[in-house]
């Protein structure tokens, strides 16, 4: 399945999750949710708290970070339920998109009055 239809299934979900639970949950309320729904209705695979390590010297260092979602090994979501969105969030997702060599991610923010205007899709300029 390519990366714009996998986008399109998890904008699809967080819609209908927003709409159902509207916002104000924890993050990981809304983890479980999403892993639930693509794991369950779409049977797509879906690693959880994705480790992505950082490269040091070729040494693996496994102090990296953790993605919320990876997607078929080829978008990761990263959920927030947060006031509002930082740029420091953008450079967040760009850094585990860059280190994974993944090419798509999607930030959503579940804090949203409306949920269209939580979420962002992140392109890896560096592919």
């Amino acid at each position: 399945m390519h990366e714009n239809e996998l986008t399109g299934i998890v904008v699809s979900i967080a819609y209908d999750i927003h709409s159902k639970l509207e916002p104000g949950l924890f993050e990981s309320i809304y983890e479980t949710i999403m892993e639930y729904e693509l794991v369950n209705k779409y049977h797509l695979q879906v690693t959880r708290q994705f480790p992505i390590p950082v490269i040091w010297d070729n040494n693996k260092m496994e102090l990296g970070f953790r993605a919320d979602l990876l997607i078929e090994n080829k978008v990761i979501v990263e959920l927030k339920s947060i006031e509002l969105l930082a740029p420091v969030h953008h450079k967040q997702m760009l850094t585990y998109l860059r280190l994974s060599g993944i090419k798509v991610g999607l930030l959503i923010n579940f804090n949203e009055a409306l949920i269209k205007t939580g979420i962002k899709r992140i392109i890896n300029g560096n592919l």
